[in-house]
């Protein structure tokens, strides 16, 4: 018989299905947390690709609207009181009168506008930490900034005291640069005064503190019609009067501030932190953004001071220069709405994705730049409505107000993208992307707007209008820019952004990582698998 063939050796057996305790950190957690944050997941991102529905947006638009509805009544209050001191400039006579607007021109340029600047780079850090409930990070930000701001106003009052011979050098009258030198000198303490205001008002409006910025602007603004009096009548101080009662102003406004902080307690009690080394620590975060929009904010002041110096080379500059003046107050007072409407969708956007919430961050985005929309119509209806009466509330000039009614519709046009423009920067401040804010603006304004502006007004020999016309480019270019970045947004990735930099802030001004403090290690069961060390965010101790 045939010795049978030997059977081959059986199959090794298949490996055993991949268990969750082969991998400690999966064992640790529920078996349907993958299937609960997948769909979790899935819900976010088919939020982030649809519109916002009727009551979402009716909801959004109420709360933009308790922030932005008390900023417009500030800026109002705070706009009546810069032409307070104008009138007064204007009851001492034409040379205080001249040289109280080119020392206002001149600090805005050097000063203000970096000051500014400079304050609105913690707007995305508060914002963001305000969502995230970092309370702490809220006050070590406010110390920073207060810091830099005060350091800022060191080399800008030394540049003050050297206003006349800079004004001598530029060809500017010697007797009106006397009056701007005196004014400015005067005006000194109002840089610290604002170092100290201006991150206040962002620290409070990032929490949705509105309304005392109202009441105690209002307060202000009644006293300084009084101490103008007193000043200017009374002690016959004259164009410095006018500078004291301006910087004194501010003062009371800050006082008026602290005072309501301090006594009426509306604020979250951990982010009122009390001075300390940590606020000399961890700041890289903030000049990371104050840097870039602190550029952007002079970018678009000083466009409108070059837009002053350009209508002086036009044929009759002293009507150019008059009427250009009369539309820069009209835009000031326009701007009121837009930068008010700005400050809601920044503080709106950084709430929600300082809490990880980018789909509702979306939403405020989207339903704020509908608003601003909206004003942008509203603001060419009105100069087209009024182009041949507005110009008569500032003189009877029949040249003046032949320029004024030329230009009028131009500006009308220009705010109906200028107020998107600037909301637009608001959602980007929210979402802390303020270099692509400031980009945005160096080139519409100065390599789009700035030669369309010398062309049609000098080279095609359009004159005045021909300067409007350049902003005109200047704000299509911005605005369409502006929209094209807000559209390809990936809101999923800002949300990831905004948990990283209110992290690494707060971790950078403690000594030890925030996350030790706030989330201990869990105890370890006797009988638990050794659970490999988490390297997430919340537990890296770079962060």
């Amino acid at each position: 018989m045939c010795n049978p063939k030997p059977s081959p050796p059986p199959p090794p057996p298949p490996p055993p299905p991949p268990s969750k305790m082969n991998n400690p950190l999966k064992a640790a957690l529920p078996q349907n947390v993958d299937a609960e944050l997948g769909d979790e997941e899935q819900v976010c991102r088919r939020d982030l690709n649809r519109w916002p529905t009727p009551s979402e947006a009716l909801e959004e638009a109420k709360a933009i609207g308790k922030i932005s509805g008390p900023m417009v009544l500030t800026g109002l209050l705070l706009y009546s009181r810069a032409m307070i001191s104008m009138l007064f400039l204007g009851y001492l006579g034409e040379l205080e009168l001249a040289g109280g607007s080119l020392a206002i021109g001149f600090a805005n340029i050097t000063g203000y506008s970096v000051i500014s600047g400079l304050a609105m780079g913690m707007e995305p850090i508060c914002g963001q930490a305000y969502g995230a409930k970092q309370w702490k990070l809220l006050g070590l930000t406010l110390q920073r900034t207060v810091l830099l701001l005060l350091t800022a106003s060191v080399p800008i009052s030394l540049l003050w005291t050297n206003m006349k011979s800079i004004l001598l050098l530029c060809g500017q009258d010697e007797q009106i640069s006397s009056a701007a030198q005196t004014f400015t000198l005067f005006s000194i303490p109002d840089l610290f005064f604002l170092s100290l205001l201006h991150p206040l008002r962002i620290y409070l409006r990032s929490q949705g503190i509105t309304l005392p910025l109202t009441y105690c602007s209002a307060a202000s603004v009644l006293l300084h019609v009084p101490l103008n009096f007193v000043l200017v009548g009374y002690f016959k101080l004259g164009i410095s009067g006018v500078a004291i009662a301006m910087a004194w102003t501010n003062l009371n406004l800050f006082l008026l501030l602290l005072a309501f902080v301090y006594f009426y307690r509306v604020v979250h009690e951990d982010s009122w932190v009390s001075p300390s080394h940590n606020c000399l620590r961890g700041w890289s975060s903030l000049l990371a953004l104050a840097v870039p929009t602190c550029v952007s904010v002079c970018l678009e002041w000083w466009w409108y001071e070059l837009m002053i110096i350009l209508c002086g080379l036009l044929n009759n500059p002293k009507a150019t220069v008059a009427s250009m003046g009369i539309l820069i107050q009209t835009t000031s007072l326009v701007y009121v709405f837009p930068s008010s409407l700005s400050l809601g969708a920044s503080t709106r956007v950084g709430n929600e994705l300082g809490a990880g919430r980018p789909a509702k961050a979306r939403i405020a985005a989207i339903v704020s730049l509908f608003c601003a929309a909206g004003l942008g119509l509203g603001a060419m209806w009105f100069a087209a409505l009024v182009r041949h009466h507005w110009g008569r509330l500032f003189t009877d000039d029949a040249e003046i107000l032949e320029l004024t009614a030329i230009a009028l519709p131009i500006v009308g046009l220009c705010e109906l993208g200028n107020c998107p423009q600037t909301t637009g920067c608001g959602v980007l401040r929210g979402s802390a992307r303020v270099s692509t804010g400031a980009n945005i603006n160096l080139g519409s304004f100065y390599l789009v707007g700035m030669p369309v502006a010398i062309l049609a007004g000098f080279v095609a020999g359009v004159g005045f209008p021909g300067l409007w016309l350049g902003l005109l480019a200047a704000q299509a270019t911005c605005v369409s820019l502006m929209l094209f970045v807000l559209w390809r947004t990936d809101w999923m990735l800002q949300g990831e952004r905004a948990k990283k930099l209110t992290t690494q802030a707060q971790a950078a001004g403690e000594s030890t990582p925030t996350s030790k403090r706030i989330h201990p290690p869990p105890s370890k069961a006797p009988d638990s698998p050794p659970v490999a060390a988490d390297t997430s965010v919340e537990t890296d101790p770079l962060l």
